[in-house]
Protein backbone atom coordinates (compact mmCIF):
# COMPACT_ATOMS: atom_id res chain seq x y z
CA UNK A 1 0.00 0.00 0.00
CA UNK A 2 1.27 3.43 -0.90
CA UNK A 3 2.16 6.06 1.66
CA UNK A 4 0.64 8.94 -0.30
CA UNK A 5 -2.95 9.45 -1.35
CA UNK A 6 -4.73 12.25 -3.14
CA UNK A 7 -8.24 13.68 -2.99
CA UNK A 8 -9.80 15.48 -5.94
CA UNK A 9 -11.36 18.87 -5.26
CA UNK A 10 -14.16 17.95 -7.65
CA UNK A 11 -15.19 15.30 -5.11
CA UNK A 12 -14.49 16.92 -1.74
CA UNK A 13 -15.68 20.42 -2.69
CA UNK A 14 -19.04 19.19 -3.95
CA UNK A 15 -22.20 20.22 -2.10
CA UNK A 16 -23.08 16.57 -1.57
CA UNK A 17 -19.79 15.99 0.26
CA UNK A 18 -19.89 19.23 2.25
CA UNK A 19 -23.52 18.62 3.32
CA UNK A 20 -22.42 15.51 5.22
CA UNK A 21 -21.53 15.73 8.92
CA UNK A 22 -17.88 16.45 9.65
CA UNK A 23 -17.47 12.97 11.14
CA UNK A 24 -18.54 11.35 7.85
CA UNK A 25 -16.20 13.65 5.91
CA UNK A 26 -13.31 12.74 8.22
CA UNK A 27 -14.10 9.04 7.83
CA UNK A 28 -13.97 9.42 4.03
CA UNK A 29 -10.47 10.89 4.30
CA UNK A 30 -9.30 8.15 6.67
CA UNK A 31 -10.74 5.42 4.45
CA UNK A 32 -8.97 7.04 1.50
CA UNK A 33 -5.67 6.88 3.34
CA UNK A 34 -6.16 3.18 4.13
CA UNK A 35 -7.32 2.04 0.69
CA UNK A 36 -5.23 -0.33 -1.40
CA UNK A 37 -4.10 0.73 -4.89
CA UNK A 38 -7.58 0.02 -6.28
CA UNK A 39 -9.47 1.77 -3.47
CA UNK A 40 -10.58 -1.28 -1.45
CA UNK A 41 -10.69 -1.24 2.35
CA UNK A 42 -11.13 -4.51 4.23
CA UNK A 43 -11.77 -3.07 7.69
CA UNK A 44 -13.97 0.05 7.45
CA UNK A 45 -15.63 -0.54 10.85
CA UNK A 46 -12.30 -0.78 12.66
CA UNK A 47 -11.07 2.40 10.97
CA UNK A 48 -14.33 4.12 11.88
CA UNK A 49 -13.99 3.21 15.55
CA UNK A 50 -10.29 4.13 15.62
CA UNK A 51 -10.99 7.69 14.45
CA UNK A 52 -14.03 8.24 16.66
CA UNK A 53 -16.74 7.74 14.06
CA UNK A 54 -19.64 5.29 14.15
CA UNK A 55 -21.71 3.06 11.87
CA UNK A 56 -24.00 5.97 11.00
CA UNK A 57 -21.07 7.69 9.29
CA UNK A 58 -20.44 4.57 7.20
CA UNK A 59 -24.16 4.46 6.33
CA UNK A 60 -24.07 8.11 5.27
CA UNK A 61 -21.09 7.47 2.97
CA UNK A 62 -22.94 4.53 1.44
CA UNK A 63 -26.22 6.44 1.09
CA UNK A 64 -24.51 9.44 -0.54
CA UNK A 65 -22.62 7.12 -2.91
CA UNK A 66 -19.08 7.82 -1.72
CA UNK A 67 -18.35 4.18 -0.90
CA UNK A 68 -19.73 0.91 -2.27
CA UNK A 69 -20.19 -1.93 0.25
CA UNK A 70 -19.90 -5.65 -0.47
CA UNK A 71 -21.37 -8.65 1.36
CA UNK A 72 -17.84 -9.62 2.45
CA UNK A 73 -17.55 -6.45 4.57
CA UNK A 74 -15.09 -4.87 2.15
CA UNK A 75 -15.87 -1.39 0.80
CA UNK A 76 -14.46 0.50 -2.17
CA UNK A 77 -14.18 4.24 -2.58
CA UNK A 78 -16.35 5.08 -5.57
CA UNK A 79 -14.22 8.02 -6.76
CA UNK A 80 -10.88 6.27 -6.19
CA UNK A 81 -9.69 6.59 -9.81
CA UNK A 82 -10.62 10.30 -9.84
CA UNK A 83 -8.81 10.96 -6.55
CA UNK A 84 -5.70 8.92 -7.37
CA UNK A 85 -5.24 9.17 -11.11
CA UNK A 86 -1.47 9.65 -11.04
CA UNK A 87 -0.43 6.33 -9.50
CA UNK A 88 2.66 5.13 -11.33
CA UNK A 89 2.35 1.77 -13.06
CA UNK A 90 5.66 0.53 -11.66
CA UNK A 91 4.37 1.07 -8.10
CA UNK A 92 0.84 -0.27 -8.60
CA UNK A 93 -0.05 -3.39 -6.61
CA UNK A 94 -3.34 -5.08 -7.65
CA UNK A 95 -6.03 -5.55 -5.04
CA UNK A 96 -6.53 -8.82 -3.20
CA UNK A 97 -10.30 -8.39 -3.58
CA UNK A 98 -10.63 -9.63 -7.15
CA UNK A 99 -14.18 -10.97 -6.68
CA UNK A 100 -15.37 -7.55 -5.57
CA UNK A 101 -13.39 -5.80 -8.31
CA UNK A 102 -15.02 -8.10 -10.84
CA UNK A 103 -18.43 -6.76 -9.83
CA UNK A 104 -17.48 -3.18 -10.68
CA UNK A 105 -16.93 -1.21 -13.85
CA UNK A 106 -15.76 2.34 -14.49
CA UNK A 107 -18.15 4.90 -15.93
CA UNK A 108 -17.06 7.60 -18.38
CA UNK A 109 -15.92 9.92 -15.58
CA UNK A 110 -13.78 7.25 -13.89
CA UNK A 111 -16.12 6.35 -11.03
CA UNK A 112 -16.74 2.78 -9.93
CA UNK A 113 -20.24 1.49 -10.61
CA UNK A 114 -21.62 -1.70 -9.09
CA UNK A 115 -22.79 -3.95 -11.93
CA UNK A 116 -23.93 -7.08 -10.14
CA UNK A 117 -21.76 -9.11 -12.49
CA UNK A 118 -19.41 -11.55 -10.80
CA UNK A 119 -16.75 -13.60 -12.55
CA UNK A 120 -18.23 -12.82 -15.96
CA UNK A 121 -21.69 -14.18 -15.09
CA UNK A 122 -24.43 -11.60 -15.10
CA UNK A 123 -27.04 -11.95 -12.40
CA UNK A 124 -30.37 -13.19 -13.77
CA UNK A 125 -32.92 -10.45 -13.09
CA UNK A 126 -35.56 -11.40 -15.69
CA UNK A 127 -37.94 -12.64 -12.99
CA UNK A 128 -37.93 -9.35 -11.08
CA UNK A 129 -40.96 -7.20 -12.03
CA UNK A 130 -40.09 -3.66 -13.07
CA UNK A 131 -43.03 -2.08 -11.25
CA UNK A 132 -45.21 -1.75 -14.34
CA UNK A 133 -46.04 -5.42 -14.56
CA UNK A 134 -48.92 -7.01 -12.73
CA UNK A 135 -49.02 -10.60 -11.58
CA UNK A 136 -51.88 -12.52 -13.23
CA UNK A 137 -54.63 -13.58 -10.83
CA UNK A 138 -55.53 -16.81 -12.59
CA UNK A 139 -53.79 -19.07 -14.98
CA UNK A 140 -56.49 -19.91 -17.48
CA UNK A 141 -56.02 -23.50 -18.45
CA UNK A 142 -58.32 -26.21 -19.68
CA UNK A 143 -58.74 -27.46 -16.10
CA UNK A 144 -59.84 -24.04 -14.80
CA UNK A 145 -62.23 -23.52 -17.73
CA UNK A 146 -63.76 -26.97 -17.29
CA UNK A 147 -64.13 -26.44 -13.53
CA UNK A 148 -65.99 -23.16 -14.07
CA UNK A 149 -68.30 -24.83 -16.57
CA UNK A 150 -69.26 -27.45 -14.01
CA UNK A 151 -69.80 -24.87 -11.22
Amino acid sequence: MAERRMFSKSVIDSDMFLDMPLSAQALYFHLGMHGDDDGFISNPKRISRAVGCNNDDIKILIQKGFIIPFESGVVVIRDWKINNNTLRNDRYKPTLYTNELGRLKLDASGRYIFTGIQNGNQMDTKWIPNGNQMEPQHNITKINVDKRSVD
